[in-house]
């Protein structure tokens, strides 16, 4: 994958992340303030009923305003204008609270006009169902002068009876927090990946582009060995400088397409294209394979149909594509190979193909075939040799050209690649 596309998939998977994070924010924020609503709604609504029935056992006329007062986010007054009863005003907060589902603990207390002061009442755990006795202590809170008989109700456990009713966005964030690190522990070992796979290729491409010179004087080296008559006088000589020779190309073809892939990984390849007869570049081709075909007793034919031959195309990528076909064709090849090169006008431009009788493909391989270093399993048999790079240049080039290819193949009977090739 190249750079752009990783900081692409990082950027976009980052963004992603900020907006879910954001909106997250957003509910949790939002959920906390609905709940301190409906906390707040809860209590006004309990202790209206309290001062209610308080009333009403005392005889007396509730004010028209200033009822309950919210002195805090957690302590709440109640202005009831007659002298109040502690264990009345305990049972009445207890069964309204429990009514009305305000299940936490809390503690009241009442104004003592004779001390001045708020006389502690009671600590009330409703999920203990226990209350502690303690009215000789002070409840620390101020004093309102504004009123004369009044109640005051504290929740000290306000903060987690909040949480408890928001567990769900708690757990939805906390999942948000994990998926959060993933992301970046994924990120950071994608980049590291990245750096790994970069510096593997540049070793690569660097050993790579070092075989050429040696090769290239091996090759030179073996065409002298070749060309002399008294190695070509002794048949020993004359084979092993064509082993030589042979492998010196072979080798080198493999550098190329190694150096190609390369090129193309880099996005280094722009094509060259111009007009050309493709029935040169088939005729170059076949020329180029006769010595081998002789010596593997195979044969390559060409066959045309139409008037139209000529194509839009980079002519050495174009080469490339046809050497890579045919010689996959003879590499995988039964005895007395035959290779049909085909070409035939086809919707406004040209259809190429190249048929072998070789060992065939089974099906279940045939969409894997483009991807770089595939080779089908062949169990312990390497007859044929190579890194599995050829089709994958093959569908590379035909892809920049804009160009259709179609595989088809059955086992045990040959192969046909199909190529489109588009004309403007």
């Amino acid at each position: 994958m190249r750079n752009s596309s990783i900081w692409k998939v990082i950027i976009s998977g980052a963004l992603a992340l900020v907006g879910i994070i954001i909106v997250q924010g957003y509910w949790m924020t939002n959920s906390f303030s609905q709940s301190e609503k409906a906390f707040e709604e809860k209590v006004h609504i309990a202790l209206r009923n309290v001062a209610q029935q308080i009333s009403e056992l005392k005889k007396v006329q509730l004010p028209s305003y200033d009822l309950i007062n919210q002195i805090s986010q957690d302590y709440f007054i109640v202005n009831i204008r007659d002298a109040i009863d502690a264990k009345n005003l305990e049972y009445y907060l207890i069964q309204e609270f429990e009514q009305i589902g305000l299940l936490t603990d809390f503690e009241y207390g009442i104004y003592d006009c004779d001390t001045d002061q708020m006389v502690y009442g009671n600590y009330v755990s409703p999920e203990e169902k226990k209350a502690i006795n303690s009215p000789s202590k002070t409840l620390e809170v101020p004093v309102q002068n504004d009123f004369v008989y009044y109640f005051g109700v504290r929740f000290p456990d306000r903060k987690g009876y909040m949480l408890n009713n928001q567990w769900l966005p708690i757990l939805f964030t906390v999942i948000l927090c994990l998926a959060v690190l993933f992301f970046s522990y994924a990120t950071f070992e994608i980049l590291k990946q990245k750096k790994l796979s970069d510096l593997q290729k540049d070793f690569i491409n660097n050993m790579t582009h070092e075989f050429k010179t040696p090769l290239s004087s091996i090759r030179v080296s073996s065409e002298v060995f070749l060309n002399h008559p008294r190695i070509r006088e002794d048949d020993r000589l004359h084979r092993y400088a064509g082993i030589i020779n042979d492998q010196a190309v072979r080798l080198n073809d493999q550098v190329e397409r190694v150096l190609q892939i390369a090129g193309m990984q880099k996005g280094q390849i722009q094509l060259q294209k111009q007009w050309i007869d493709i029935r040169l570049v088939i005729d170059a081709i076949i020329d180029q394979l006769k010595s081998r075909c002789e010596k593997e007793n195979a044969s390559i034919t060409s066959t045309y149909d139409g008037g139209r031959f000529t194509v839009h195309a980079d002519p050495h990528h174009l080469s490339n594509i046809l050497y890579n076909l045919v010689d996959n064709a003879l590499k995988y090849r039964k005895e007395n190979a035959t290779v049909t090169i085909a070409v035939a006008e086809a919707n406004g431009g040209v259809r190429m193909s190249i048929e072998d009788n070789g060992i065939g493909i089974e099906k279940m391989y045939l969409a894997r075939l483009h991807q770089k270093f595939f080779r089908v399993p062949t169990g312990n048999i390497h007859n044929a040799k190579g890194f599995g790079l050829g089709l994958h240049y093959v569908h590379q080039m035909v892809r920049m050209h804009n160009w259709k290819m179609e595989i088809d193949s059955d086992l045990g009977v040959g192969t046909t690649v199909t190529i489109y090739i588009k004309t403007p």
